[in-house]
């Protein structure tokens, strides 16, 4: 702070508290300065201490639980389109934040790009410096009025602020509520944006149940970001590898339909908003991870950014090949949408996505398909109202007719209120076949009531009564099943919270459905099934370094029968080196006879070690009752340079009675951000 540069620099203050309540300035002092030069966007911030006590972090690792951390975070609309940003932030202990905006201020943290920062701790104070270069984000040359806000998240008081004011019910990432950053002369442009992000990879693996000697491979590939304009990218990759994504964390399935994962590597989401926030989430026409998962990717492109304020574009090619161990034909993926922005925050998006069989193996006999959708995606000025609208069709060689997407919601979100009601058509012959379209053949309509209470006084912040209901009929109107659930959710200033529902079920089958997943016996088609459950939720303070969340749900099952769902997380931080957490599931289902009595438990104790900002080890066991599987993902990173990685990975499925492996693998990978 004693550099010339800062001390020139002008100062953003007077932070607004947005929790507990927000009608008053923050309590808690936050003091902002920002500068630049040809390279790069320079930010410092003082974040003064009200009480005294240890900071509260998770640990030293990035992209941490927002709610969780002492933090400091700020959010950039580089178009002040209020529509999409980029985030950037840190913990008191100097984790990194880093994401994507989209949607109006939701994030996706799943964005890593290359920038740096550093955290001083004092005893009235931490300060946060980062160097955010202009190469690592998107804008367009001319645009001098960014929108701008930044966020500051204090645990001990438990007050939550914003330099520009947020109402509260929503969050502080809200780019409808930024204020505005003004430059003095036009943001600096580079001549030349290209990254090579090479990678090496050796691995030993072995298949016990084939019973196959161990396999050795070793792999050379990566990917080439080239910023075609400061804000249109251009993402190429040959010969992808994966291997360090985390594990998905698994799940008791006891539902009808397909259970949904989120995408999680990197050359799929520079702009991922534009793909995967088309539709619904239950409705999703692209879907990524229906690429290259079970089957080798050969190479891709992906053209994302802005054209300019009012037009984003989206393409996409990628060839993958022949997988002969999961009968999987190479094929090739292609994809574009646009999305022109009407009104003050509202946009019009089109998409298309083609899938053409490229390979052919012995008995597999995979049928092209396509897809083309459009939607008109509704956002207020001061964000009370939103909607969508959205049409969708495909085309599958011998499915004619039914095969057509009709969708559509709105929703009012005030202070007190929030109501919404969505409404959907998915026709029996509609195929998605890149995308994720759980169920078809049916209309739904789902309205949602919501009326919250905030007192003045006490240690409750704000309780209120909440309406849901899923109602689905068959394509001639006739109701197929129903849940519609009563709830009542406290919050308290401390941030705990308690939910406690009553659902009422009513399923008239479509299809065989055995309620126990086991392939004991399936219920007729046709067979009706009412019954009524209890469900409770509590949810732990997050300032404390034991942590909990703990979930009950008890009642009817079908068929007569009963169910008892014990489900949770607790956790425990050694600050801010040791993150301790222990996921787990029970369920104890009563069915008569030919089912039975029938009990799944599922437990994941996870253990996540950060020595440094940069050197991390995470250990990951998942024992699931259900799928009869062991499985232990461990990893160890050490992010050497900026975005740039070695990590060793080991990971295991065995049966865990009488232990017996299935599969082991063994992969040490490099990765280095070049920047041409």
């Amino acid at each position: 702070m004693d550099e010339p540069a800062w001390q020139n620099a002008d100062s953003a203050a007077n932070f607004h508290m947005v929790l507990p309540m927000d009608t008053s300035m923050a309590k808690v002092k936050t003091v902002v300065r920002m500068t630049y030069d040809q390279n790069n966007l320079y930010i410092i911030v003082i974040n003064y201490k009200l009480l005294r006590g240890p900071y509260m972090v998770e640990s030293m690792k990035r992209d941490w639980a927002f709610q969780k951390n002492d933090n400091f975070i700020f959010f950039i609309d580089p178009f002040d389109a209020r529509t999409d940003g980029f985030t950037f932030g840190a913990n008191a202990a100097g984790g990194q934040w880093d994401g994507t905006l989209y949607a109006g201020g939701s994030a996706d943290l799943n964005w890593d790009q290359k920038w740096y920062s550093a955290v001083k701790n004092y005893p009235d104070k931490w300060v946060f410096e980062a160097s955010i270069p202009f190469k690592s984000i998107r804008y367009k040359k001319g645009i001098k009025e960014w929108g701008i806000n930044f966020s500051r998240n204090d645990l001990k008081t438990t007050e939550k602020s914003s330099w520009a004011p947020v109402p509260r019910q929503f969050p502080t990432a809200a780019l409808a509520f930024t204020g505005t950053l003004v430059w003095d002369e036009d943001p600096p442009t580079s001549s030349s944006n290209i990254s090579i992000i090479p990678y090496a990879l050796a691995g030993v693996s072995k298949d016990y149940q084939t019973g196959n000697s161990a396999s050795f491979k070793r792999e050379f590939g990566g990917d080439a970001k080239i910023s075609l304009t400061p804000s249109l990218n251009l993402d190429l990759t040959v010969h992808p590898d994966f291997s360090q994504v985390d594990v998905d964390q698994q799940v008791v399935n006891l539902d009808r339909y397909e259970l949904f994962f989120p995408e999680k590597r990197q050359f799929f989401l520079e702009s991922g908003d534009l793909f995967y926030n088309f539709g619904y989430s239950d409705i999703r026409p692209f879907f990524s991870r229906r690429i290259g998962l079970n089957q080798p990717i050969d190479f891709g492109a992906r053209l994302t950014g802005q054209l300019n304020k009012n037009w984003r574009i989206g393409a996409m090619d990628i060839q993958t090949g022949n997988s002969t161990d999961n009968n999987i034909e190479a094929a090739n993926y292609g994809v574009i949408t646009l999305q022109r922005r009407v009104l003050d925050r509202s946009n019009i998006g089109l998409m298309f996505i083609n899938k053409d069989i490229t390979g052919s193996l012995p008995g597999v006999n995979a049928a092209n398909n396509s897809t083309i959708g459009a939607e008109f995606n509704l956002a207020s000025r001061n964000n009370v109202w939103t909607g969508k609208a959205m049409a969708l069709k495909s085309f599958t060689a011998d499915k004619n007719g039914h095969d057509w997407v009709l969708a559509d919601h709105i929703q009012y979100f005030s202070r007190h209120w929030q109501l919404y009601l969505q409404e959907e058509y998915v026709g029996k012959n509609y195929t998605a076949a890149v995308g994720y379209v759980p169920r078809v053949g049916y209309v739904k309509i789902s309205p949602l009531l919501l009326r919250n209470f905030f007192p003045k006084k006490g240690p409750i912040l704000s309780h209120g009564i909440q309406f849901t209901s899923n109602y689905f009929f068959n394509e001639n109107f006739k109701r197929t099943d129903n849940e519609s659930a009563l709830s009542y959710i406290i919050t308290l200033r401390n941030r705990s919270t308690l939910t406690v529902s009553g659902i009422n079920d009513y399923v008239a089958l479509q299809q065989k459905f055995d309620p126990t997943n086991t392939h004991r016996d399936s219920l007729a088609i046709g067979s009706q099934h009412r019954y009524n459950s209890l469900d409770i939720l509590l949810v732990s303070k997050p300032q404390s370094v034991f942590t909990y969340q703990v979930e009950a749900l008890t009642g009817g099952y079908y068929d007569n029968g009963h169910r008892l769902t014990l489900s949770g997380t607790i956790g425990y931080r050694i600050q801010p080196y040791v993150n301790i957490a222990l996921n787990g599931n029970y369920t104890d289902l009563r069915l008569p006879q030919p089912y039975g009595d029938t009990r799944f438990t599922l437990v994941g104790p996870k253990v996540d070690v950060t020595f440094t900002n940069n050197l991390y080890f995470t250990t990951y066991v998942q024992y699931n009752d259900q799928q009869k599987n062991l499985n232990v993902n461990t990893r160890f990173q050490w992010r050497y340079a900026p975005a740039s990685d070695i990590f060793i990975v080991y990971s295991e499925n065995s049966m865990p009675s009488p232990y017996t492996p299935k599969t082991r693998q063994l992969v040490i990978k490099w990765t280095y951000w070049w920047n041409i």
